[in-house]
């Protein structure tokens, strides 16, 4: 997953890899639009949460932290810290400090092994300047967006770790998580459950609690399955995909979240501006703009063409479907007469005599 990652290796991991790009696209776009990301990062252990970049509640007396539930219906964590950056180096600090007090253990399998699910955030504020014809400002459009990169334990078996005492209430805990995640996911992925409206039971672990927002919100949701060649362990991987294959199923529609006051005023402001120019144009008026008045006509015009384009388009359509459903009507003729012909000439004389 790259969760240690300390910005100097070859990037190998997801995390990395997310990272390189998220600085690529701030650096081109940095001379118009202003960024402010943060980066915070938590463990889910024996169903308690804890906050991996809070220095004061290392060791074994951390003390958890709380999910709150927002007015809007979204989920957060109370007095998580969230760090701000300003580049991947500062960023994969962070993650590297996480890591290095997140819990592991060994078993059998695996020498350090996860005992926990984590999650890494990074939340992004994007704020496009738009100035007008005399240089002014007209408004700020801020955009905002969080990426929850999660990095699930592996299912455990116990006769294979062979994990016992602590391990194996460690394993009790992961294996939970995971079924009850597997649960949302097969929920979300259900037609049936979706079009009435089915209970989806995120509260049955604070994992899927914690990611309700990413798996059923306004999101979109991607699941890399980490499986292994060998054949010893063909029955894990192939549990592995059968899981991870019921994320595709989940079917949201995102949509750019904005933020309200701000998106408020860039609709007044678009309605103002279009009642301006509506009023322009069909006053003829000579003081306004000879070059905007020449661009509105030609948006006119070019609006104009296509609706006429589409209207073609959609009788072609319609033309089309007459005419396919035409031919699976005489079709379904054919096929009763050619069954009727061969019934009369299999049948003996006198078995149609009344």
């Amino acid at each position: 997953m790259g969760t240690n990652y300390n910005g100097e290796e070859p990037e190998n991991g997801v995390i990395p890899k997310v990272m390189d790009t998220i600085f690529s696209r701030v650096g081109t776009t940095k001379d118009s639009t202003e960024f402010l990301i943060r980066v915070s990062f938590i463990e889910i252990f024996k169903e308690e949460v804890f906050d991996l970049l809070d220095q004061k509640t290392t060791g074994p007396a951390r003390v958890p932290i709380q999910i709150r539930e927002r007015g809007s219906g979204g989920i957060t964590l109370a007095g998580v810290t969230e760090s701000e950056v300003g580049t991947k180096e500062e960023m994969a600090s962070y993650l590297l400090q996480g890591s290095l007090c997140r819990a592991t253990g060994s078993t059998n399998m695996n020498s350090q092994s996860s005992r926990s699910h984590a999650i890494s955030t990074i939340s992004m504020e994007q704020k496009r300047m738009n100035h007008s014809l005399a240089g002014d400002d007209v408004g700020n459009d801020v955009l905002m967006a969080k990426l929850h990169l999660v990095d699930l334990a592996g299912s455990e078996r116990a006769k294979r770790t062979g994990a016992d005492g602590t391990r194996f209430q460690e394993g009790i805990h992961i294996n939970k998580g995971l079924l009850a995640l597997g649960n949302v996911i097969s929920a979300l992925g259900d037609d049936k459950k979706r079009k009435e409206g089915g209970h989806v039971p995120y509260r049955d672990s604070k994992l899927t609690r914690i990611l309700q927002d990413s798996l059923g919100g306004n999101c979109k949701t991607v699941m890399i399955a980490c499986v292994s060649p060998a054949d010893t362990n063909a029955e894990e991987t192939l549990n592995t995909l059968k899981y991870a294959n019921q994320a595709r199923n989940i079917q949201n529609k995102a949509i750019i979240n904005r933020d309200p006051v701000t998106a408020q005023m860039q609709r007044m402001r678009s309605q103002i501006e279009q009642l301006q120019s509506e009023l322009l144009y069909l006053r003829g008026d000579s003081n306004a703009p000879v070059e905007e008045i020449k661009i509105l006509k030609h948006k006119i015009s070019l609006l104009e063409a296509s609706k006429m384009e589409l209207q073609t388009d959609l009788q072609e359509c319609r033309t089309g479907y007459e005419h396919l459903t035409q031919r699976a009507i005489d079709a379904q003729v054919g096929f009763i007469l050619m069954s009727e012909l061969t019934y009369f000439q299999e049948t003996p004389l006198s078995s149609l005599v009344i």
